[in-house]
């Protein structure tokens, strides 16, 4: 009876099960990124009300917020894929955790660069050493340890242990990134959306807003689950399923 019960988990461990499922999966994650992004975009951009301080400037939320969003959540998927590959030795969770990790760079870099766009008009300089921003820039180079760790050694299982743990250890500064505004003096503003509080911004804002998070996420999850689908072919390409796909 046990075993039954955790059989769904052991069948991730298996490339060719992956590659069927995510093949009903992704489809349907890209029509649904397309629908909640542009109409998110489009509302937030063009429709929502102009911000009483900040003028038009603040636009870039709808773009920087999902980009942060994803950066930091993205992290843990990526540092959890790494303790499965760990402790269970699921080959599968370390192409996942490679694969998570080039994508995190890219939305931590995002995030940093619409938020220097941003800062400018706000507080007059495009960078400051700010408790957030530096975090934040402390975990975009934790992405890019991470993959150039895990192709630094001759042999891919040392990479991928290696990997593993540095992005297990960088896990730490998750919570330092969200607490950041409140533990110290800090010009970025205090968080508008919080588990445990109504959103402090005008629905007529939020609700883009939530459109374009919802909306990354499905991005997010559509380009991982496309790279892991590339990377387990091109990792059991002589193996006889692949050569019957291909």
């Amino acid at each position: 009876m046990a075993s039954n019960r955790w059989e769904w988990f052991h069948r991730w461990g298996s490339p060719k099960w992956y590659y069927q499922k995510s093949s009903v999966w992704t489809p349907w994650l890209a029509v649904l990124s397309v629908v909640l992004l542009g109409t998110g975009l489009v509302w937030g951009l063009a429709f929502a009300p102009e911000d009483v301080k900040q003028g038009n400037s603040y636009r870039i939320i709808f773009l920087h917020v999902p980009a942060a969003f994803l950066a930091l959540a993205g992290y843990y998927i990526m540092a959890i894929a790494g303790a499965i590959g760990l402790i269970w030795r699921m080959k599968l969770s370390f192409i996942a955790m490679r694969a998570a990790a080039p994508l995190g760079a890219l939305l931590t870099f995002i995030s940093l660069f619409t938020g220097a766009v941003w800062g400018k008009p706000t507080w007059g300089t495009y960078w400051v050493w700010d408790a957030r921003i530096t975090s934040m820039l402390i975990l975009f180079f934790l992405y890019l340890g991470v993959i150039v760790l895990t192709d630094a050694f001759v042999r891919k299982d040392s990479g991928d242990k290696a990997g593993a743990i540095l992005a297990l250890v960088g896990t730490v500064n998750i919570p330092i990134i969200y607490k950041s505004v409140d533990w110290w003096n800090s010009l970025h503003q205090p968080a508008t959306i919080k588990l445990t509080s109504a959103p402090s911004m005008d629905a007529s804002m939020w609700y883009p807003l939530l459109l374009c998070i919802l909306g990354m996420y499905a991005f997010y999850f559509f380009l991982l689950l496309r790279s892991i689908r590339t990377r387990v072919v091109e990792q059991d390409k002589s193996k006889a399923w692949v050569k019957e796909i291909l």
